[in-house]
Order: C-alpha cells, then structure tokens, then sequence
C-alpha cells in the first residue's frame, strides 16, 4: 500500500480523534491547521514507524508534540512587541461560540486549562479520549503507574476548580 494511501485511510480513521484530542489539549476550536500539519508529518516520517505501535497511538503522539510545538510559538509571539504582531487574528472566542457553548462545558474547558499540563494531557488522553493506561504511557513516554496516578491527581484538581468556580459564583451573586 502506497503510503499516501495509508496516511489517507489514517486520517478517515483516526483524524476526528486527533481533532478532538487538540481541541481539548489547546482549548480551541481552531486546530484543523494542527490536524493538518499531525498528518503532514506522519506522511514525512510514515517509513520510520514500520508498526512499532498502534497508529493512532503513533499519530496521538505526534498530536501532542505538535501541540506543545504550537504552546511555544505562541508564547513566543506574546513576548514579541505588538507592532509586529497587528496582523495576526486573535484566538480568543467570539461572542456567538461563548453563546453556543453551554455554561457546564465552559466551566469544565476553563478548569482542564487551569491544571497543570501533565495532568490535561493526561486527563484528556484517559478520561476523555478513553486511551488505555498503556497507550497513554506511550505517548508520554512515561510508566503505566504514573499515568495512573497522574490521572488521579488531574481529575481531583478538575474537581476543585469547578467547586472553586461554583462557590465564587454564588458569592458574586450573593
């Protein structure tokens, strides 16, 4: 099978996973630029990954790293002065998508945000793409036990923002 072929039927297969998987790891809608450069790369290094993993385990991988390559070119673009900078479009949301989402999923999107990175990656590798102990180890290079604590940890911390949240809320209406 050609490998274009193969990237191909990866991205029927896999690409709303990998969609998804950004959106929850950035906080943004906009990621098809990030879809699109994962399965550029995985079709620039489809002769490297010879079956040593699961592809969707594979191209998870290589979601999240593009990702944390994103993170720091934002960061990046923040320090530089905003003269430079007029051109590019904001990543904050408009106010017709803050109406579309739901008050519950705001809170939830705004508390996955708040912990620490480990934990969302973790969290949205897991909890919410359902990946195995195992699989998520491998894409964050780390050990099954951790992953499981971690897990652990990051869905507590998720639970302490959102009853954080909810009792300024009723102290703001109070």
């Amino acid at each position: 099978m050609d490998k274009n072929d193969l990237i191909e039927q990866w991205f029927l297969r896999y690409g709303d996973d990998i969609y998804k998987f950004l959106v929850y790891y950035t906080g943004s809608r906009d990621v098809e630029d990030l879809v699109q450069d994962v399965f550029l790369k995985a079709l620039g290094s489809v002769a490297s990954f010879a079956g040593r993993a699961q592809p969707k385990t594979w191209l998870l991988t290589i979601a999240r790293n593009t990702a944390v390559d994103h993170a720091r070119k934002q960061r990046l673009r923040r320090w530089l002065p905003d003269m430079w900078l007029s051109h590019l479009t904001s990543e904050e949301k408009s106010p017709e998508e803050l109406m579309d989402m739901q008050e519950e999923q705001q809170a939830l999107y705004r508390a996955i945000r708040q912990i620490k990175p480990a934990y969302r990656e973790v969290l949205i590798l897991r909890g919410i793409k359902g990946l195995s102990a195992k699989e998520t180890a491998q894409i964050l290079g780390w050990s099954e036990s951790k992953v499981n604590v971690t897990l652990h940890r990051a869905m507590k911390a998720v639970k302490d923002r959102l009853e954080l949240e909810g009792k300024e809320l009723i102290g703001n209406v109070i």
